[in-house]
Order: structure tokens, then C-alpha cells, then sequence
């Protein structure tokens, strides 16, 4: 009869991950785990753009978008209350605190003035018109 062994990503074993963790990403000091990136779906009409960006666990208060011509900026604050009671110590802290950001630019001008924000369940959708396009003018060359 065989053993069953199950995978352990993070082995405490130093030389166990130093040949079996070459290609693995490194982790940061302390075992505090990366910031997440935001991960966007983005989605075009004749008319709009739709943004999808999912930010779990952060507040509706500290998400800022901004809008500059064809330029889409998010970014969101997460704070983490890091309480710990007498007689505890962390094994493994996954959750992220702190700042991410994301910025892409479109193929049209975004109409700020018509633009729309909404958050729900930690995703944030944006409807983003684009700008009427204006007409070419020719210069005459005299």
C-alpha cells in the first residue's frame, strides 16, 4: 500500500525550498504576503466602456477613479486591524494592507461628465461614454 503526501506551497524547510522554490515567486519578509494587483475587465460599445475591477474587501470611501481625456486611474486604500491578544503569534498573515493602483488608458476620450461608478460585492463597475468624436478640420495651405 502506498502513502499519500499532501503539497505543502510553503514549505519551512530551508533547503527543501531552496531546490523546489527556484521558479516559485518570491515571498516577502516576514511572511507579510504582496499587495493584490486589481485585476480589470474592460468592455467596449459603440457609445461606452465598461469597466469591471475587483476590489474585495475594501470600502466604497477609499476607492478613488479619475478620469483624464482617454486616461483611467483606480486606486484603493485597505486597512487591516491587526489586533492580536496576549499569548498569540501569527503562523501565516495572507491578508494585504495597504495601497493598490491601476491605470490604463482607452482608445476614445472618455465623457467624464457622464461617467458612472458603482461598487457592489467588492467588484467596481464603471460606465465610462465616450466623447462625441469631432470633425476633422483640413487646413488650407496657402
Amino acid at each position: 500500500m502506498s502513502n499519500l503526501t499532501r503539497f505543502d506551497p510553503f514549505p519551512l524547510e530551508p533547503m527543501s525550498e531552496l531546490f523546489q522554490g527556484l521558479f516559485r515567486p518570491l515571498r516577502g519578509a516576514g511572511g507579510e504576503a504582496p499587495l493584490a494587483d486589481i485585476k480589470v475587465d474592460v468592455t467596449e460599445s459603440d457609445s461606452a466602456y465598461t469597466v469591471k475591477a475587483e476590489l474585495p474587501g475594501v470600502d466604497k470611501k477609499d476607492i478613488d477613479v479619475k478620469i483624464d481625456g482617454n486616461l483611467v486611474s483606480i486606486s484603493a486604500k485597505v486597512e487591516r486591524n491587526q489586533e492580536m491578544k496576549e499569548g498569540e503569534r501569527v503562523i501565516r498573515r495572507e491578508r494585504y494592507a495597504g495601497a493598490v493602483s491601476r491605470a490604463f488608458s482607452l482608445a476614445s476620450e472618455v465623457d467624464e461628465s457622464a461617467a458612472a461608478a458603482e461598487y457592489k460585492d467588492g467588484v467596481l463597475s464603471l460606465t465610462l461614454p465616450k466623447k462625441a468624436a469631432s470633425e476633422r478640420k483640413r487646413l488650407q495651405i496657402n
